[in-house]
């Protein structure tokens, strides 16, 4: 990463996508001297929220960036619209306007993910699970005493794992790898405005791509079985607890000695029993591991118990996994 106000984009980004960015990290930049805040709510929630009335069309920021709402002329700034219309970050729908991003606070800093409804299968996800990862993050950093020189994130999505442990740990060295590209343009946007230059952005497949052992590696994959396999939410098979466990197993044999995997996912429970916990125990009960687990939340996303996929599952817990490879 370079300093703010330029921007370090994964090797297979063309000019468009450059001009289109460079216009998102400026949008970003102009939305934090604005004193932007939003909290991104479940997709269900946000959804009812928008059906309300008054509600149908933007009255500011937050409507445009947070909410999705179109927007008629006067909310931006005319050369703003303008430069965002120009690199299509924002674009005409029904005689107003739309925007293609929504951004998010977490603590002091802003990320931009995809737009509501996330339905594309390049979609990038932020949202409350976000907000659970992060803390779990943040949790381990503070009582870890191992040093960080090399981390991870796997499946950044819009980059917060990776963002947030290199703000943590200046002098480590973070990858942020994902195999959506433009997961890695936004993490490439959000790292950039965030100032953490020692965040880089790679296409892999889990781990793939990468080299080396690691003294950090953190993850949030997508864990619901989706139907149309969208690739920001589609965790496989086992009720959407195989890419999690898929991950876990690569992640481990990268360990470096001290070195710890955080894992926050969903764990549906069948019969009473938690299908990644199962899963995860062939993998972690060994000699040279220690490992804790936890429930977040005990219940999230409820409304996929009414749909076939789900009609044997209790309940899906978010939970989060932390295994360390012992020296």
């Amino acid at each position: 990463m370079t300093v703010p106000g330029a921007l370090d984009l994964p090797q297979n980004a063309s000019d468009m996508d450059e001009s289109h960015d460079l216009a998102l990290l400026q949008l970003g930049q102009y939305l934090q001297a604005e004193d932007y805040r939003f909290v991104t709510v479940t997709p269900l929630s946000h959804q009812r929220v928008n059906q309300r009335e008054e509600n149908r069309v933007a009255q500011d920021l937050r409507g445009i960036f947070g909410w999705s709402r179109p927007f008629e002329n006067g909310l931006l700034p005319p050369d703003t619209l303008e430069a965002l219309l120009d690199s299509g970050v924002i674009r005409a729908r029904a005689g107003m306007w739309v925007s293609d991003v929504r951004w998010s606070s977490l603590d002091d800093a802003l990320f931009v993910h995809s737009s509501f409804p996330t339905v594309a299968h390049d979609s990038v996800f932020f949202g409350p699970d976000t907000y659970r990862f992060a803390q779990a993050i943040e949790a381990h950093l503070s009582t870890s005493t191992h040093t960080i020189r090399t981390a991870v994130d796997i499946g950044c999505g819009s980059g917060v794992g990776a963002i947030l442990i290199a703000k943590a740990r200046r002098h480590a060295n973070v990858l942020a790898v994902d195999i959506n590209p433009t997961a890695l343009r936004f993490t490439a946007v959000n790292a950039s405005l965030a100032g953490t230059e020692n965040v880089s952005a790679w296409h892999s497949d889990i781990l793939a791509s990468t080299t080396g052992e690691f003294d950090l590696i953190v993850a949030n994959p997508p864990y619901m079985q989706d139907t149309q396999q969208r690739a920001y939410r589609h965790g496989g098979d086992q009720l959407g607890s195989e890419l999690s466990v898929r991950i876990l197993a690569q992640a481990i044999d990268r360990l470096a000695p001290g070195g710890s995997v955080l894992l926050y996912t969903g764990a549906p429970s069948v019969g009473g029993v938690d299908l990644f916990l199962q899963q995860a125990h062939g993998l972690i009960e060994r000699a040279d591991l220690a490992w804790s687990y936890r429930e977040m939340d005990p219940d999230v996303f409820g409304e996929e118990l009414e749909t076939d996929t789900y009609k044997e599952a209790e309940r899906i817990a978010a939970v989060v996994l932390t295994v360390t490879r012992l020296n």
